[in-house]
């Protein structure tokens, strides 16, 4: 299913973005706004980036990826950006993006209007933002009349509005481009990325011609949230495979000591429940969870208790069985009850459904154990688990 699009004519949309081009060329900051023999460019670290090519005829084809809104990963189910795309499109370009992730929104320009693929839900993809200064002429003339204009507000406007309706008719010329950008601006420089983006007299915007379909495609089947449920879903059914348990150490030690300490009565009844990876680590109030001191620095429980489970894990560990991931202590005065989890979410880890275990991290775990200490759910771990097979 296909969706239209309200976007400006992909000749208005051409021209505001070769006059940006062209201006920020002129003062040295032409990366943002570029063009060259296939197109135009935009990237912003900040925001996102985008494509936008002309083809034959009245065809044109603008695609990118929002740093935070990508429809092909985020919604679910995924959204595929290229199903029911048409054929022309520069699929050679789109497709490996696409395989990537690196494709967050595909649009298409054919027969007066703009037309995507229809998300599953209601979803921001995140183009209106990226490509925000081209959205209107207002927009457009605002960022051209930026701080680089040496005129006043209302000059300024006038001089920016001048340069995009010469844009327009194609009659962009170096006195268009000193007065918006001054005397002192790289002005022949300017004037040659006008020239690239076909608004000076005797240009042509470039063209490409139109792509082919390819025959077998790599399509994303689930979102990283799926797949990240599908993995803990599969851990919460898990049972936990029969190793030994780990020696006594001075660390467990001193750890239990320390909860002791931290009793939040006073009594030497404390709780901890926590996650922990090579590199990530979390923790989930018990019963009776660790008290601060009124005296320390913020967050220095925190850490120490962090630097304690991390130096048990490592005394813990073992190169065939593993290390554990999950772990629960319970102290009283005298004792303590203690539940490690290597294999399987355990029932006292709350489950909010969208935080948990990184895919990454856990098959680096995974990786660190013999074959036979890996339980049933590590295929799972598979970054191509998420594709349908090519077909």
């Amino acid at each position: 299913m296909l969706t239209d699009v309200d976007l400006p004519a992909p000749g208005l949309l051409w021209t505001r973005w070769a006059a940006l081009s062209a201006a920020m060329t002129g003062i040295d900051r032409g990366e943002p706004w570029s063009i060259d023999e296939r197109g135009a460019r935009h990237d912003a670290p900040d925001t996102g980036w985008a494509r936008f090519a002309l083809l034959d005829g009245r065809r044109a084809v603008l695609y990118g990826a929002h740093r935070d809104h990508h429809a092909t990963v985020s919604t679910d189910p995924a959204a595929d950006p290229l199903t029911g795309a048409p054929d022309w499109l520069p699929w050679a370009d789109l497709t490996p993006l696409a395989e990537s992730d690196q494709l967050g929104f595909v649009i298409w320009h054919e027969s007066g209007r703009w037309s995507r693929v229809r998300y599953h839900h209601r979803y921001e993809d995140g183009l209106a933002e990226v490509l925000a200064p081209l959205l209107t002429e207002e927009q457009t003339v605002t960022v051209l009349r930026g701080p680089h204009t040496p005129t006043g507000p209302r000059a300024a406007r006038k001089i920016a509005a001048d340069l995009l309706h010469a844009a327009i008719r194609g009659e962009v010329d170096a006195g268009h481009l000193t007065a918006l950008l001054g005397g002192d601006a790289a002005i022949e420089a300017a004037l040659a990325a006008a020239g690239r983006g076909g608004i000076t007299p005797g240009t042509r915007p470039p063209r490409i011609a139109p792509g082919q379909r390819p025959p077998m495609r790599r399509v994303r089947r689930i979102s990283q949230g799926e797949h990240d449920r599908l993995v803990w879903s599969a851990m919460h059914d898990a049972a936990e495979l029969r190793r030994p348990a780990p020696p006594d150490t001075d660390e467990l030690g001193t750890l239990v000591s320390w909860l002791r300490e931290r009793a939040p009565a006073g009594d030497g009844r404390c709780s901890l429940l926590v996650y922990a990876d090579a590199t990530s680590f979390s923790a989930q109030p018990g019963d009776h969870p660790p008290a601060d001191r009124p005296d320390e620095e913020r967050y220095a429980a925190f850490r120490r208790l962090t630097e304690l489970v991390r130096t048990l894990r490592r005394a813990e560990s073992d190169p065939r069985y593993g290390r554990w991931l999950f772990l629960r202590i319970e102290t009283s005065a005298t004792g303590y009850e203690i539940d490690r989890s290597y294999d399987s979410w355990p029932a006292w880890w709350h489950d909010d459904g969208v935080s948990g275990p990184w895919r990454t991290n856990l098959q680096e775990e995974m990786d660190g154990r013999h074959a036979k200490w890996r339980p049933a759910w590590t295929p799972l771990l598979d970054p191509e688990v998420a594709y349908r097979p090519i077909s």
